[in-house]
């Protein structure tokens, strides 16, 4: 009888000597670039970010929709225009009521200390919906000036220039 060996898990090509860095962004040697190509490519599969999402709505396109999974109150002290109010828990009541399967999803909650979007896309994930997160959240939407919806209309804040570019324009990614 032949015993049974698990397959080989293969690990992300190195290129680094044997010998302990000093420098401390350096002790785990960077990836490999095709390594590092398909782990970012994956990550852009999953995520966008607040400036992207505004570029888009700014535009005029709608090849996506906009969920907020945060709570009816946090909902009510501001939104981003046009997004659809999904609270995490109610994903699997709610979503096959507003959302259209053939539709990406851009999930977002509070900001990037808060992991509620992870879970928000997880649920849609499991439901079958495609689905990003949107990276920083409603608080980097509003620090870095996207226009906000409440119950006394929209309004839009400065920028914060601690997490987006002084005066006009964008930062260039």
């Amino acid at each position: 009888m032949t015993p049974h060996v698990a397959p080989a898990v293969p690990s992300p090509s190195v290129t680094a000597s044997a010998t302990p860095s000093a420098d401390p962004v350096l002790r785990v040697p960077p990836a490999a670039p095709e390594d590092a190509a398909a782990y970012f490519a994956a990550s852009l599969a999953f995520h966008t970010d607040v400036a992207d999402v505004a570029a888009a709505l700014e535009a005029g396109v709608r090849g996506f929709t906009v969920a907020d999974s945060r709570s009816a109150e946090a909902w009510e002290q501001g939104r981003i225009p046009g997004a659809l109010h999904l609270p995490t828990a109610q994903i699997p009541y709610l979503a096959g009521k507003f959302l259209d399967p053939s539709v990406p999803v851009v999930v977002h909650c509070w900001g990037p200390g808060c992991n509620g979007a992870t879970r928000a896309a997880y649920a849609l994930a499991r439901l079958g919906y495609q689905v990003k997160e949107m990276l920083g959240g409603i608080e980097y939407w509003i620090r870095e000036g996207f226009p906000v919806e409440t119950g006394d209309g929209t309004e839009r804040r400065p920028a914060d220039p601690l997490t987006a570019p002084a005066g006009a324009g964008h930062c260039g990614c």
